[in-house]
């Protein structure tokens, strides 16, 4: 039976450690409070008082709840008010040498069957637990930002930790309502382990000017459906704080260059760009500790000139299959007489009965009108050759992912088509530039990148190579807002913005899987608990399909060369034994029976 713990200690009332405070008196249980000082002890106060107050206004928390909570907190001075305490947390800064000093302090102060529990976010749980005379009672509790709010609990047992103390923890977690994942003692456990070398990738990105902060953020957003960009994000939880966890990553995770911190994250932090914290991060906040964004007259990543665009009246859309029927349907749904040409087999009746099927759909639930959807249908006509594209201002192409095919087709579209035409490429994994290449006008190629062409997440992101003019790029940007996108313009480079981000993320899952640290389930739970993501990566590769990923995994890696991004051998063998996800109805989950 697991054990019943009454009166728990927590030591360090910042952001985390008032929040954990907040979660256990939240759930009836007496608490100890603890900080080094009376100032930080009234910081620590202040900030409970400051959630809870806030729960109250928003309705989620009644006001005599709120004092009832409040009553069973005990703020005091010092370690030695802890002697009488089931079970101590600690949540101080992420320094190995600060925490065992503590944790030798709290083994000579707490009672012998006290246990002793970390919320390290990255540090080895056995550096700590040696520095005490019980490491068997010593565990990671590793809670999520806000403490109070999210549900993930990351229990974290070293090699000598007691099953009993695994056991109770775990209980514990449920009576506080959380969700707990049990793992070992491995640097960034499984959620900061997947989420900061995203992170840093991500100002590997600004630092080289390769997209602004605001383009890159946006583009996970909306490409992604992530609550919050990459940068922002950072800017939450703290320059400093990241470059902590980053540099023991690093030097305990098999020193992986994607969790070397970059050199603008040291920079910054130095230079007291913290985030939120401070005031100003990667962007400008009007206070210390607010949320709310300011201009700041500085951008790490230059603001992008738009010069005038080209007008386009008429679009041609070449291609046979769901990506196509969908960009056909967008274009027309948003007032585009659009030419639609089966590349491959010289037919497109195949498209216009796809996209009839969809807009059926919409007016059956509501969502489109009859006398909108004739007019949609009306816009779309059909073609059996590419001649017929000579007319059209705009051609976008949604053929096989075949190098040699998209550079046969936009050969002859550089002969169809007139001049000063946009052609635009789909690409998501193949280099633009050799695409613009075939032709004799690489100023008027780039890439136009649908993640999503339903509008489910409506992102475009405008690929530019080192030939694309200023032009083609305007042009391009305000047709995707005549489409109701928001655009991102980045450079000519392997997974654009929002592949690049996402699928090495998605590759280091399944390495941690590969290496039998965490399950699927655990690794997806942490990341949607832990970290807010609106699936795991697990659902994501069974969704966009192994082989996709796989593709594009090899994309990256064959640009960059960096050993962190291989594609993980078992991504390659599912592929090969035909696991592709939803499509093939197996992947790294049974699909068969929906």
């Amino acid at each position: 039976m697991a054990r019943e713990f009454t009166r728990v200690g927590v030591v360090g009332l910042g952001t985390m450690g008032a929040g954990i405070v907040e979660v256990f008196a939240r759930n009836g249980v007496d608490v100890v409070a603890v900080e080094v000082s009376e100032p930080a002890l009234a910081r620590g106060r202040a900030t409970l008082a400051r959630s809870t107050d806030r729960a109250v206004a928003k309705g989620k928390l009644a006001e005599t709840d709120r004092d009832a909570l409040h009553s069973r907190v005990d703020f005091q001075v010092g370690l030695e008010a802890l002697h009488a305490v089931d079970l101590v947390v600690e949540a101080v800064p992420e320094h190995l040498d600060l925490k065992r000093r503590l944790f030798a302090e709290l083994d000579r102060i707490c009672r012998p069957d006290t246990i002793l529990a970390t919320n390290t976010s990255s540090l080895s749980v056995t550096d700590i637990a040696v520095a005490t005379d019980r490491p068997q009672q010593v565990v990671g509790l590793h809670f999520f930002n806000p403490a109070p709010v999210m549900k993930l609990v990351e229990v974290v047992r070293t090699v000598v930790t007691a099953a009993d103390v695994v056991d109770d923890v775990e209980a514990l977690c449920a009576r506080l309502g959380k969700v707990d994942v049990t793992i070992s003692d491995r640097a960034g456990f499984i959620a900061n382990a997947l989420l900061f070398g995203y992170l840093n990738q991500a100002v590997g990105m600004v630092e080289a000017r390769y997209a602004t902060r605001e383009d890159i953020d946006l583009a996970m957003k909306l490409g992604c459906g992530l609550p919050m960009g990459p940068l922002a994000l950072l800017d939450l939880i703290g320059l400093d704080t990241a470059y902590e966890i980053l540099n023991t990553m690093y030097r305990h995770g098999g020193r992986d260059r994607r969790h070397a911190p970059t050199p603008l994250i040291r920079q910054m932090v130095t230079a007291g760009l913290l985030g939120r914290k401070s005031g100003r991060g990667f962007y400008t906040y009007d206070k210390p500790g607010s949320a709310k964004v300011v201009p700041d007259g500085q951008t790490p990543a230059p603001t992008r000139t738009v010069p005038d665009s080209a007008p386009v009246t008429t679009v041609g859309v070449v291609g046979a299959g769901a990506l196509a029927a969908g960009l056909v349907e967008v274009f027309a749904r948003a007032g585009y007489p659009v030419l639609s040409v089966d590349g491959d087999t010289g037919s497109s009746a195949g498209i216009s009965d796809t996209v009839r099927t969809a807009l059926d759909e919409d007016v059956a639930r509501g969502a489109l009108d009859a006398a909108d959807h004739e007019a949609t249908l009306a816009r779309i006509t059909r073609s059996a050759t590419l001649e017929q594209l000579a007319d059209v201002d705009l051609v976008v192409e949604a053929v096989a992912e075949e190098s040699s095919v998209k550079q046969a087709l936009f050969a002859r579209l550089d002969e169809v088509c007139k001049p000063g035409v946009l052609l635009a490429t789909t690409t998501s994994s193949l280099p633009v530039i050799e695409v613009a290449m075939a032709t004799q006008r690489p100023a008027d190629v780039l890439g136009l990148h649908f993640p999503d062409p339903a509008a489910r997440r409506p992102l475009v992101e405008v690929v530019r190579t080192i030939r694309t003019s200023a032009e083609a790029t305007a042009t391009a940007t305000a047709v995707c807002a005549a489409l109701g996108r928001t655009t991102v313009v980045c450079g000519d480079r392997a997974g654009f913005v929002v592949d690049a981000l996402l699928l090495p993320y998605l590759n280091d899952a399944v390495r941690m899987l590969e290496a039998g640290y965490a399950s699927v389930d655990d690794i997806d739970h942490a990341m949607k608990l832990g970290c807010g993501y609106p699936t795991g990566p697990f659902e994501v590769l069974d969704a966009i399909g192994l082989d996709v990923a796989l593709a594009g995994q090899r994309a990256v890696y064959r640009e960059q060369r960096e050993p962190g991004l291989a594609p993980a051998p078992l991504l390659e063998h599912l592929v090969t034994a035909g696991y592709l996800g939803h499509r093939s109805g197996r992947g790294f989950r049974d699909h068969s029976g929906r």
